[in-house]
């Protein structure tokens, strides 16, 4: 697995805020500690003004470089965001042409990117990285691209940009009701599969099932994730149940598909986040676990020992509602 970072994601934050440093230094010393998944490790690759604009309007891209007024209650107009949001534009173009090329990759960065539309930021997402990557994959031969997101919120930016657009399909599973209140029926090439609030987990892989059922149906060349993992039982912002091991049975029944596949983080806020990664990551590459404690062993590390912003003592903020 191929795992593209960089560590300046993690120096910026807002005292409070779930979308914090730690989601992405703790998985990343929890990846580097972990000996069950064989892993590479690249950066984002730099990002033009090209790849930007097939996604987003320009307004937006001016917008990004606006520092005194936030998008929204829960997007903040961080120092320097437009280049943390390049990056993790950068995350997904690295991981999609790794992919290309056959390798099983992942872009673990922040700020995530599943909600920004064509002509807003909002939802902690400021660019659609994975529509971005999408779009790229198209303009450089790639013949169909699927879009599967299975963050608990429904991907409405990435449909909004995706919408219409040929070779291209988006499959999203989500919670409804639930921010930002979209994807309760299918709209031409997006396809939505929404659960109700604490859908049990036999019934959420049932849904799934059919998601990708209809996926494979597509007959994609190249799968892009949109990989949340705040439908987990532990997670503060929504009301799903699964636990660790139905993130596995993602990325086991992703890889049955048998099409080159790269994912993107989005969603996912609660501290068990970095072994759900991992569960998901050894779905992908058809790896079992012969001991629990492999997987489920706690990180060790503290904030201040790996994250720049220490965000322990932050009070709670629960993020978007519906």
């Amino acid at each position: 697995m191929k795992i593209i970072t960089d560590s300046r994601c993690t120096q910026y934050a807002q005292p409070g805020h779930p979308e914090r440093p730690a989601r992405i230094a703790r998985t990343a010393e929890y990846l580097r500690r972990q000996k069950a998944l064989p892993i590479t490790w690249a950066e984002p690759l730099p990002v033009d003004e090209t790849s930007l604009l097939r996604a987003h309007a320009p307004s937006l891209l001016l917008r990004l470089r606006e520092e005194h007024v936030d998008f929204d209650m829960d997007t903040p107009t961080y120092p320097n965001i437009a280049e943390h949001a390049r990056r993790s534009v950068g995350g997904a173009l690295q991981a999609m042409r790794s992919a290309v090329k056959g390798e099983r990759s992942f872009s673990l960065l922040r700020p995530p990117g599943h909600h920004a539309t064509r002509d807003r930021a909002m939802g902690f997402c400021y660019l659609n990285s994975i529509a971005i990557a999408v779009l790229a994959a198209r303009s450089e031969g790639v013949g169909r691209v699927a879009v599967f997101d299975f963050d608990v919120h429904h991907g409405n930016g990435t449909e909004d940009v995706l919408l219409g657009q040929a070779g291209c399909a988006f499959f999203s599973i989500h919670q409804w009701p639930a921010y930002p209140g979209t994807g309760r029926e299918h709209r031409d090439n997006c396809f939505n599969y929404p659960v109700a609030p604490c859908t049990s987990p036999e019934k959420y892989r049932d849904v799934a099932s059919e998601a990708i059922s209809q996926l494979r149906a597509f007959k994609p060349d190249l799968i892009a994730v949109s990989a949340g993992f705040d439908s987990y039982v532990g997670d503060p912002l929504c009301q799903q149940r699964l636990e660790i091991e139905d993130f596995h049975w993602i990325g086991s029944r992703l890889r049955e598909l048998g099409v080159h596949v790269f994912s993107l983080l989005e969603g996912g806020y609660s501290d068990d986040l970095p072994r759900l990664i991992v569960s998901y990551m050894l779905g992908l590459e058809g790896i079992r676990v012969s001991s629990e404690s492999k997987l489920l062993c706690k990180t060790t590390a503290t904030d201040d020992e790996i994250s720049p912003v220490v965000d322990s003592q932050m009070e709670p903020f629960w993020g978007p509602s519906f």
